[in-house]
């Protein structure tokens, strides 16, 4: 029967297939893709790790065995029956080799995919005896992880997964059709690794409009909803669902009609999406005449191409946390960032590159060791320059790193999250002892322009003791808006409160836009914001010229500036910061 999830969305698209569930485990699961050849070898991990619960089982029974009725209770014995009768079952191992030879799941992947669908099985059944066997075959599996933990092999590539026409959809349900993700939540982490994945979009329970995941998704271009409430515990293995990211909603087990309207749909935004492709050579100038600059945020030195395939004039904002991300708290050293710096830089092709230092906390942990629930309020703790300048060593590793791939063309470095004039000193003394530290070993490096980010609304309100110290700003609206409003914007429950059309907000970016102005100074909105169309001509008209967002998102935007006049839109953006109600004013 069809019904419909709602959530946020986060990024637009429509995206049609097979519902595949990242199911949740009490410890730690890696989900990937294995190449075709490695089915084997998988299939082994599991028999290995389940052979060797089952010899620890036999153990234990022994020992039970061993000892006098007062010691071992009967219920101990029959549960340890049960463990290894739910270990040697049918239904799961099969199941297990199905999704390894079938989907090309990994181990624990598979592990815990056929868990959560016998695991409905237990729920649906009516014996309240049978129903909590459930628990059971949780603790089995966990037992078999925890065997597997450890022995998990690298990430590689999924096989392509050629995307069908929906006339195929319909008539053949056996084809490699896309496939839709749906899970409670991902890290930054788990996103990085289904980057280059067969997933055509998803959905996750929990989320906000810019939560990490949010953004990862954009990045990715596909379409996403976020803070679904139950939709992994609503949708089932292999449903069919239709992901509408415009409207933020899921549409589970679709009728034909519903499936046909959203297939039109889909072919729609192609065509739109190839009618901006047009644009990508075309110059982001103004009606009027003003030049503005497009740049782009990226992740990884690998998406240094898909910015300059859409035009962008340079690089806003190099997250440098995904290269900390994932790594079981192993910081990377010198030599790898340095590596990872120069590619990014080499691949803009003499364009700039800025460098954000790490800003890992709040909804970034470094791993599963640095997890959020870890603090009372990670958004307000060590996290960002807080934390780098706890460390410094850390950071000056950091810092040296960038500084040598400065050698190799146009580099910016960012500070995230500055809100003292202490903590400014700090980091400049730290910059500066990372480039002795350079020359004292004879290594190359290069001029770097030196800006901070404007995050934090203190930093807003003392944009002008920043202007003393800095070469540009650069303005992070996600984190200006959830300080100035005091939103947690991961959390799904406060998310309609999070807007960026508030009377505070705005005032602090134009007023930071207006010092900036008036000092001659550089200044950039990298924040979600930037790439939003409903708000490019808001910023226009405050003065903004410098614009950096995901490369998909370039141009669209791109056409909202050439369709603009900023003599026009200065008065109106003034209308619109006065106003107590600002949304009533913008276009619709």
């Amino acid at each position: 029967m069809t019904f419909t999830v709602h959530g946020l969305a986060v990024a637009r698209g429509i995206a049609i297939g097979r519902a595949v569930l990242v199911a949740s485990s009490r410890i730690d699961v890696a989900h990937y893709f294995i190449d075709p050849a490695r089915v084997p070898a998988e299939i082994d991990r599991i028999r290995t790790a389940r052979n060797a619960v089952v010899d620890e089982l036999q153990r234990l029974q022994q020992s039970v065995a061993q000892m006098g009725p007062n010691e071992a209770p009967h219920e101990l014995t029959a549960l340890l029956d049960v463990h290894l009768m739910l270990l040697q079952d049918e239904a799961l191992t099969s199941g297990v080799k199905h999704w390894v030879t079938e989907r090309l799941y990994n181990a624990e992947w598979a592990l815990t995919t056929q868990l959560e669908v016998i695991g409905r099985q237990f729920d649906e059944m009516e014996d309240e005896y049978l129903r909590e066997r459930k628990a059971d075959l949780e603790q089995v599996v966990e037992r078999v992880l925890r065997h597997m933990k450890g022995a998990a092999s690298p990430v590689s590539p999924p096989p392509p997964s050629p995307r069908r026409s929906q006339q195929e959809l319909l008539l053949d349900d056996t084809v490699d059709v896309p496939l839709v993700l749906v899970a409670h939540d991902l890290s930054p982490a788990d996103m990085l690794q289904f980057k280059q994945s067969v997933f055509a979009g998803f959905v996750t329970d929990v989320g906000g409009k810019t939560s990490h995941t949010a953004i990862v998704a954009r990045s990715m271009d596909i379409p996403a909803v976020v803070g679904a409430r139950s939709a992994s515990q609503l949708v089932r293995q292999d449903d069919w669902v239709i992901i509408d990211g415009d409207a933020g909603v899921m549409i589970v087990d679709p009728s034909p009609i519903i499936l046909a309207e959203y297939g039109f749909k889909q072919r729609q935004g192609e065509l739109e999406r190839q009618r901006l492709s047009r644009l990508r050579h075309t110059p982001a100038v103004t009606m009027d005449g003003e030049k503005v600059e497009l740049l782009a945020n990226i992740e990884m030195p690998e998406d240094a191409p898909a910015a300059l395939a859409a035009g962008a004039l340079g690089v806003g904002l190099f997250r440098s946390e995904f290269l900390f991300m994932g790594r079981q708290g192993k910081l990377p050293g010198e030599e790898e960032q340095y590596q990872a710096y120069r590619r990014a830089v080499e691949g803009m092709q003499g364009l700039p590159v800025t460098i954000r230092t790490v800003d890992v906390g709040a909804d970034k942990p470094l791993d599963h060791t640095h997890r959020d629930d870890a603090h009372l309020n990670p958004a307000l703790g060590l996290r960002a320059i807080r934390w780098s300048l706890a460390d410094p060593a850390m950071f000056r590793t950091q810092l040296r790193a960038i500084l040598r791939a400065a050698a190799h063309g146009k580099v910016k470095l960012l500070i995230p999250m500055l809100a003292h004039g202490r903590e400014i000193r700090q980091t400049l003394a730290q910059i500066d002892l990372a480039r002795a530290e350079l020359d004292n070993l004879g290594m190359v490096h290069g001029p770097i322009q030196l800006g901070a980010m404007i995050e934090i609304p203190a930093a807003a309100l003392s944009v002008r003791l920043f202007l003393q110290y800095f070469d540009f700003l650069s303005i992070g609206t996600n984190d200006l808006i959830q300080y100035t409003l005091a939103i947690d914007r991961a959390d799904e429950s406060v998310a309609h409160l999070y807007d960026p059309l508030h009377p505070a907000v705005l005032k602090l970016v134009s007023d930071t836009l207006d010092a900036c102005r008036a000092l001659g100074k550089e200044v950039s909105v990298c924040g979600e914001m930037a790439g939003d169309v409903g708000m490019t001509r808001l910023l226009l008209g405050l003065g903004l010229r410098s614009f950096s967002m995901h490369p998909s998102q370039i141009l669209a935007v791109k056409q909202e500036v050439l369709r603009s006049d900023t003599r026009k839109l200065s008065p109106w953006a003034q209308t619109v910061l006065l106003s107590d109600d600002p949304s009533q004013l913008m276009p619709t």
